[in-house]
């Protein structure tokens, strides 16, 4: 199912029977943190280590900047294209960036995104207009963002599916509709209603065959490991070697490997993501990093804020039963 081939970052890289831009997904593609100083400032040199160990790993597919995980939203305009630069810097043109595009209005996105193409992305996965998840959205109005995101740009996009307990999720014609629009090669999918998981992306694979799917559940990644083409997820971050195995196992349908990688990350996953809001995640992550080695501390950018007293605890022993080690 995946489109166009990369060995490496090709830019523009185009399937020759489909004729849409967009390059090969069909692994891991994690959504690193964006690591900062002890004072808040962004730290390149841990972007440097992060990128760079995350890019040389084999099945590793690309890495998506500036998300929810990388605290995209908490940066100004020149802190985001900094971190791009800097996780393009990073990889050494060994996989494609792609950069969050979080802009509120249309327009706003379309500039967002060519920033993001000028600084060295090869892709952008464009999230809703946030005012849509208290109001909804018109009709129309989705499938009018992405192509006009597209059309200013030039940026190849990624579908982002929100939760369905939003009212920023998308019907599933507005998924087939923006799907078939110039430029949309993959969706990430996390639409965390299992009963439409199960119902829609079959349909989606009929109707819509050259587009990539992947999962960003990241607390339901065995449920979901059997029908993508790969997987989306901060996870990647601190987990890419079994989360990659997992991946190989869904797509040879073997469910009694798939089931044992879970239930090796399961206490990782329920430190992580199990919390009582899915923004902690990011913290947490930054604690799993630092156990793995690649960051030094755990600082983030508010709105986010510091885990409870003992956290860190539980996510290094959490790390140490997934026996993900320190990074070499």
């Amino acid at each position: 199912m995946a489109i166009g081939s990369t060995n490496g970052a090709t830019n523009g890289a185009t399937n020759g029977h489909s004729g849409r831009v967009g390059f090969d997904m069909g692994g891991l593609t994690p959504a690193p943190v964006t690591p900062f100083t002890p004072d808040g400032a962004v730290d390149y040199e841990a972007i440097q280590r992060l990128g760079s160990w995350l890019g040389s790993i084999q099945d590793v597919k690309g890495l998506v900047v500036l998300g929810h995980a990388g605290e995209g939203t908490f940066l100004t305009q020149q802190e985001q294209v900094d971190v791009i630069k800097a996780f393009v810097k990073s990889v050494n043109n060994q996989v494609p960036i792609i950069a969050g595009i979080t802009g509120e209005g249309t327009e706003v996105a379309a500039e967002e995104a060519k920033r993001a193409k000028e600084a060295g992305a090869q892709a952008g996965l464009l999230y809703p207009s946030h005012g849509w998840l208290r109001f909804g959205y018109q009709p129309g109005a989705p499938q009018d963002r992405y192509r006009r995101v597209y059309e200013h740009s030039g940026l190849p996009l990624i579908l982002f599916q929100y939760p369905d307990a939003t009212k920023a999720t998308y019907s599933l014609q507005t998924m087939l509709d923006i799907a078939a629009l110039p430029g949309v090669f993959a969706m990430k999918n996390g639409v965390r209603n299992m009963k439409r998981w199960d119902t829609e992306i079959p349909v989606i694979r009929r109707e819509r065959p050259d587009l990539q799917i992947l999962t960003c559940h990241d607390e339901y990644l065995l449920h979901t490991a059997f029908d993508v083409d790969g997987m989306l997820v901060g996870y990647g971050n601190i987990a890419p070697e079994p989360l990659i195995e997992m991946i190989k196992a869904g797509k040879a349908r073997d469910y009694p490997r798939a089931r044992a990688i879970h239930d090796q990350l399961l206490p990782v996953t329920k430190s992580v993501y199990h919390r009582g809001s899915h923004m902690e995640g990011t913290v947490a992550l930054k604690h799993a990093l630092v156990a793995r080695g690649i960051l030094s501390h755990a600082t983030v950018r508010s709105p986010l804020m510091p885990l409870p007293e003992g956290a860190d605890l539980e996510i290094h022993a959490a790390m140490k039963s997934a026996q993900l080690p320190k990074v070499a």
